[in-house]
């Protein structure tokens, strides 16, 4: 009975540890500005004590049947926390008034977590009350009527301050954000009109893996007015290292080399390299989105947006994003490349991010390796504002 004790009792304080680090997170990171948000963190501490709970009486029956289903009742707990608890920083990490209970569809693995862990605080705790003794009926009554008053009491004190401070949010004046508006109507769908900005400022982190270790990557910043551009890009690989750069300004175009100075080039020559603009077109065509998958509605930093996903082959990733051959090289050893593209459109209609990532074989990427990606995250923002292009000194 000591071991078993002592097996539940470390069980328990898995729970405890990742109700922990859920409260911690909400009460030191929530902040979408409302009157109760330190509430809502205070709030969120219930289910650590119910957990707390669990490893000072730890639920401990007779029978090896039971005491399985004892564990895996815990098990099931800490396998529906971990992903309620990733939902929570995402939801966080995206910034603006975004909120902690979106729909039952996202927080049922939360609320079955703790329905869980409450079953086996009722558990511990009426058996801390009535003893061995007691017939197992009364027990298994008296543990369900703790249970559903812990589940009650610690899930609605947490749900009642999320919406309150929610509904207090709601006819504030929402931040700008840099990725366009916010607002409660519903961004176009996957498959519907996208368009990118007349203008954007840009940035593009692309990076290449190999079985699990950095390889290389690139790191461009500029801006884009209409089909003139101007970006640099910083890239660390075997195959260029140094700085590269193109702007195009009607009717002159330049391009930089590593070590070298502007030089001047052909202005048709660098139509693949207006960025956000060669992305959506060559990888987001409306024959591609009409199988796209809607992952929801998010909060980019404030901005409201679609999330979409669809799936993408290594040849028509490097052929949207061109800057991939300096890392890559020739375009055969993708030819087999498969993965997905994740973008988000936003209420204006437009493209504002992209993520993307393929992967395979890693073949003459590098000798010896067995598997290699590539992922990118592109950022269009500030879109539509008035840009300023400097020609090259």
């Amino acid at each position: 009975m000591r071991v078993r004790t002592l097996q539940l009792r470390l069980l328990a304080a898995g729970l405890a540890v990742l109700w922990g680090v859920s409260a911690v997170i909400v009460l030191v990171a929530y902040r979408p500005g409302g009157p109760l948000d330190i509430v809502v963190g205070l709030a969120s501490v219930p289910p650590l004590l119910v957990a707390l709970a669990v490893v000072a009486w730890p639920p401990v029956v007779r029978g090896s049947g039971s005491f399985a289903g004892v564990v895996w009742l815990g098990l099931a707990a800490a396998l529906l926390l971990v992903p309620s608890l990733a939902e929570i920083v995402g939801r966080i990490a995206s910034g603006g008034p975004q909120t902690l209970l979106p729909s039952l569809e996202a927080i049922y693995p939360w609320l079955l977590a703790l329905a869980a862990t409450a079953a086996l605080a009722g558990i511990g705790l009426t058996r801390r009350a009535l003893g061995s003794a007691v017939p197992r009926r009364r027990q298994l009554m008296t543990a369900t009527g703790v249970a559903t008053i812990l589940l009650a009491a610690s899930g609605a004190a947490f749900a009642v301050a999320a919406v309150a401070n929610e509904l207090a949010l709601q006819d504030r004046p929402l931040a700008p954000s840099s990725f366009g508006p916010a607002g409660v109507s519903d961004p176009e769908a996957c498959d519907g009109a996208i368009r990118v900005g007349s203008t954007a400022q840009l940035a593009e982190h692309m990076s290449t893996e190999v079985d699990g270790r950095p390889l290389a990557s690139i790191d461009l910043a500029g801006a884009r007015s209409g089909a003139d551009f101007r970006w640099i890009a910083e890239v660390a690989s075997d195959r260029v290292l140094g700085t590269r750069g193109v702007a195009r300004i009607a009717p002159d175009a330049w391009t930089l080399e590593p070590g070298g100075t502007w030089q001047a080039a052909g202005a048709s020559a660098l139509d693949a390299a207006t960025v956000d603009i060669r992305a959506v077109s060559v990888a987001l065509p409306a024959t591609i989105r009409t199988t796209a998958e809607d992952r929801g509605i998010e909060v980019v930093e404030g901005a409201t947006a679609r999330h979409c996903r669809v799936a993408i082959d290594g040849p028509t990733f490097v052929a949207a994003f061109p800057q991939a051959s300096w890392l890559v090289g020739s375009l055969p050893p993708l030819s087999r490349w498969r993965g997905e593209m994740d973008y988000w459109i936003f209420l204006d209609g437009e493209v504002g991010r992209i993520d993307g990532a393929v992967s395979g074989a890693a073949g003459d990427l590098h000798p010896g390796a067995l598997q290699a990606a590539l992922r990118v995250r592109l950022t269009a923002t500030d879109r539509d504002a008035a840009v300023t292009l400097e020609r090259p000194g």
